[in-house]
């Protein structure tokens, strides 16, 4: 059968002039489709489970703007909140009841948190917690782990060195070593490197800042009793647990990964989903540490378009409909029916391949049904992945453009709209797999 050709004619010609406005032509790096074959799509629009590009090709749509869109595109309950919002004003860069109103609804819901702060990105929340940490213990390193990702502040955009327990090596130009020295660097699900880092370092440790379902490098799931251990050796050396849940905060549950594995962080950062499609980003934490940020405390931060009311409307509405019961039983169920009929599918077939998922998350991975804790573990080539992509597209299925990053099931994902994706991507599948 020949194989379906897209037009992306506008997207390229629209990719050629972005490349004299910006560098490599985005303004986000893995959307210039360099690990994936043809140039970048330009999106249009999108409503429910459905994106569209500038040259009108149809899409199911799996990346879900990464992941902040779990009611899918233009939800009607999302749009009215924006649309009232705005009828009211942009921007104030003052207190509003919208504020209030989120934040209540959060830690209504939350037992791992007493205070909130709003910011307007997940980088940004992650950049200041870290700040918070140091302030709030009086130290200075911190720890990370290979393979999770925590946006690109400086202390964080760093590496493992050589050897068991390591000083971070800058992955960033423009990161001075000087910051990379003060962040160890870890092994996933490693508790030997775990116990001798605290072992060294742990006196001089602020917090330990972990994706607790690493999702930004591979659907690295951890051992419950690894992030127990986490749990333990954090309070025993008196550091603070770090929770970075900016994926995973209200797509598992509504709070996040700490609900469905059932242990309390002392920080916790969110983003994506808090917001509804707009920027927002925010930490917590009990309200002793929350103390320290001004102007209750030392500990400084603040921003502009912090808790501004359009983004803030979003997020309420948003996250009431994920509020209510079944929400997460239901989401869980649907992409279990997706991933299972694939899966079948290649077993049976006899591929290398199966789609790990976990809660409303799923990653394609050509490593069968080997379970992969660390980036280290996952095979490097690619090759299948940037086939795969290709053949997806012809088909009618969207999601990132890259091998290390996850899809996402939305509410508008219904049965029979992931029946259709499913055999979409199984027609893709076979493609690859048989020429």
């Amino acid at each position: 059968m020949a194989a379906k050709q897209l037009n992306r004619s506008n997207s390229e010609a629209l990719y050629e002039k972005a490349k004299n406005y910006f560098p490599g032509g985005v303004n986000s790096p893995v959307r210039a489709f360099k690990s994936v074959e043809g140039s970048p799509l330009f999106i249009k629009k999108g409503d429910g489970a459905f994106i569209w590009d500038e040259d009108d090709n149809e899409f199911i749509d799996f990346c879900g703007s990464w992941g902040p869109l779990i009611l899918g595109h233009n939800h009607p309950k999302v749009y009215a909140g924006i649309v009232a919002a705005l009828g009211n004003g942009a921007s104030f860069g003052a207190p509003t009841r919208l504020e209030n109103e989120l934040a209540e609804l959060i830690l209504s819901k939350n037992p791992f948190i007493d205070k909130i702060r709003f910011t307007s990105s997940g980088t940004e929340a992650v950049m200041s917690a870290i700040r918070l940490a140091r302030g709030y213990t009086g130290r200075n390193k911190i720890v990370k782990f290979e393979g999770c990702y925590h946006g690109h502040s400086d202390s964080l955009l760093v590496k493992a060195g050589s050897g068991l327990v390591t000083f971070g090596n800058t992955s960033s130009a423009g990161v001075p070593e000087a910051f990379a020295n003060e962040t160890l660097v870890l092994p996933l699900n490693d508790l030997e490197a775990l116990h001798s880092c605290f072992e060294q370092f742990g006196t001089e440790i602020a917090c330990v800042i972990i994706e607790p379902i690493p999702a930004n490098n591979g659907l690295l799931l951890q051992e419950l009793s690894f992030l127990k251990e986490l749990r333990e050796a954090c309070t025993k050396n008196g550091s603070l647990l770090f929770f970075d849940e900016v994926i995973s905060g209200f797509r598992v549950a509504f709070s996040g990964a700490a609900e469905y594995y059932g242990i309390t962080p002392d920080l916790v950062t969110y983003g994506k989903i808090i917001g509804g499609g707009l920027p927002v980003g925010a930490y917590g934490a009990k309200k002793e540490i929350m103390a320290c940020v001004a102007p209750d405390g030392p500990v400084y931060q603040a921003g502009t378009l912090s808790g501004n009311p359009v983004a803030m409307a979003a997020g309420l509405a948003q996250l009431t409909e994920l509020s209510k019961p079944g929400f997460y039983e239901d989401q869980e169920r649907r992409t279990k029916l997706f991933t299972d009929q694939i899966n079948s599918h290649a077993k049976e077939k006899g591929y290398v391949f199966e789609l790990v998922t976990i809660g409303s998350i799923f990653w394609i991975s050509f490593d069968n049904s080997k379970h992969i804790h660390a980036a280290e573990e996952i095979n490097p080539d690619m090759t299948g992945f940037k086939h795969l992509h290709k053949a997806l597209l012809e088909e009618g299925f969207y999601m990132g453009p890259s091998g290390y990053e996850v899809g996402f099931i939305s509410k508008a994902h219904t049965d029979e709209i992931l029946a259709k994706a499913a055999q979409l991507f199984i027609n893709a599948l076979d493609k690859i797999m048989e020429n």
